[in-house]
């Protein structure tokens, strides 16, 4: 099932769409890859050291609840990011917003690397520590969309599932690049070392972005569907005021110069046009997201607190398996992108969100015996659930939304997905076993937000179908 609406043609030859072609899909795939890595090193932090360095008072868990906390307060900020690159991006383009997002996710996170402890500079710590979490939230909310229309507006004719998936792939490439710097900072240094100054390695690697970011304003051009979206406007426009023209001083005529039918134009605010008319695609959207991106957290941050903290696990081997896991996804997103290219999104998207209600109680009986095997069989299994849900969200998304507003409904969409689920899904996580004492009531709360995403995709569905 397509629910993509018709493209606009563009004016390039097919040597340039090739060469273009190339370069965007290239720049998006790195562009997430590096983005999330940045992102996810605070996680892997939060859950190891920041508790201790930042928020000191109190027991362990409460310095982890408020580690986790700050974690959570990126994912607040990532709906503005999203919000404020999608109108740009949908009035300016996709480009320079992708940019701004790489820039401001350098600064953020070299800032954490370099950021002195509660024990240097008191209160004045966990305050820059949270600011700069809100600036790698608003980065992050800003890049996903850019990266992700820098792709499928590139890709050939029923190929955008396959083209999206690239931007995906950023996300387990950048826990594994992530996981594998701690490992090595752990290895090289000693716990005392690796608590003082090896932690903050990851973050200065942050550095690089700004290289990327450079390179994608000097040498990646704007996506066709999003010129050929600038040239139909302004060839809408240029009659209006042709036809204004010709009916002289009629007065209302002359208020209508510009604007197209109900201010529904790409110059006219996109912002408008969803919260107008497509709010709940854009809820739908993020609905049947969040249950991915909650158990997504779960499993890189969640997991690796519970298990080193409450089950006594080493931090080096749950590193390992993590980052093991994680590989496969670089075989099953790709592969379940290109299978919704031939059978559909939906059919893929929704069979990835049942089989993460299936599988949450399992995963947590297996994760509890703390063994290493059945950590890594039972997180195995269901980063393979949400690998088939995840290979073909990017496309899914890009097809809700014609191309006028389709920076700001995807962003939004994904964004609250992000607040409501991978924000604070560690932090959820933590309470419900300090509250219960049981790991069943993190399986139950994967349950509802599954539960809630098969209802959201259904409706989707059944929009599509009617179509």
């Amino acid at each position: 099932m397509d629910t993509a609406p018709p493209t606009l043609p563009t004016t390039s030859t097919p040597a340039q769409d090739a060469r273009n072609r190339r370069k965007g899909a290239t720049a998006a795939a790195l562009a997430s890859a590096v983005e999330w890595y940045d992102y996810f090193v605070f996680g892997i932090a939060a859950a190891l050291v920041l508790g201790d360095l930042y928020f000191p008072a109190g027991s362990p868990s409460a310095g982890v609840l408020a580690s986790f906390a700050t974690f959570a307060v990126g994912f607040l900020a990532r709906p503005f990011g999203g919000v404020i690159a999608g109108h740009l991006g949908d009035k300016r383009g996709r480009k320079p917003m992708l940019v701004l997002a790489l820039t401001l996710m350098g600064v953020a996170t070299t800032g954490i690397g370099l950021l002195p402890t509660y024990e240097t500079i008191g209160m004045a710590a966990p305050v820059l520590l949270v600011t700069l979490r809100v600036m790698q939230g608003i980065a992050v909310g800003a890049q996903w969309g850019g990266a992700m229309l820098l792709a499928t507006e590139y890709a050939p004719e029923g190929k955008r599932g396959i083209y999206g998936s690239f931007v995906q792939l950023g996300v387990p490439i950048g826990v594994v690049t992530a996981n594998s710097v701690f490992l090595l900072a752990g290895a090289f240094t000693s716990e005392s070392a690796f608590a003082a100054w090896g932690w903050r390695l990851p973050f200065l690697v942050g550095l690089l972005v700004l290289v990327l970011a450079w390179y994608i304003h000097k040498h990646v051009e704007e996506t066709p569907e999003f010129r050929a979206a600038e040239r139909a406007l302004a060839e809408k426009e240029k009659e209006e005021k042709g036809q204004a023209t010709e009916q002289g001083a009629d007065k209302e005529a002359g208020k209508g110069v510009g604007k197209g039918k109900g201010g529904e134009g790409a110059r006219n605010s996109p912002l408008r046009t969803i919260l107008r008319g497509h709010l709940g695609t854009v809820f739908l959207a993020g609905g049947s997201f969040a249950v991915n991106t909650a158990t997504f957290y779960i499993l890189i941050t969640g997991v690796l607190d519970y298990t080193t903290r409450e089950l006594d696990m080493n931090r080096g081997a749950v590193l390992t398996v993590s980052l093991c896991v994680s590989l496969t996804q670089l075989v099953l997103i790709p592969a379940s992108a290109a299978l919704s290219d031939r059978i559909g999104r939906i059919r893929i998207y929704g069979l990835g969100a049942a089989g993460i209600a299936l599988w949450a109680v399992p995963m947590f009986l297996l994760i509890d015996t703390g063994s290493l095997l059945w950590l890594a069989v039972g997180t195995f299994v269901a980063s393979c659930f949400l690998s088939i849900m995840y290979g073909p969200q990017a496309a899914l998304f890009a097809e809700l939304f014609t191309p006028e507003m389709r920076y700001t409904g995807a962003s939004l969409g994904y964004q609250i997905a992000a607040v409501l689920g991978g924000g604070l899904a560690p932090f959820v996580m933590v309470l419900l076993l300090e509250t219960t004492g049981t790991s069943m009531s993190v399986s139950a709360y994967i349950i509802g937000l599954a539960v809630i995403a098969l209802g959201s995709i259904k409706v989707l569905s059944d929009r599509a179908r009617s179509r």
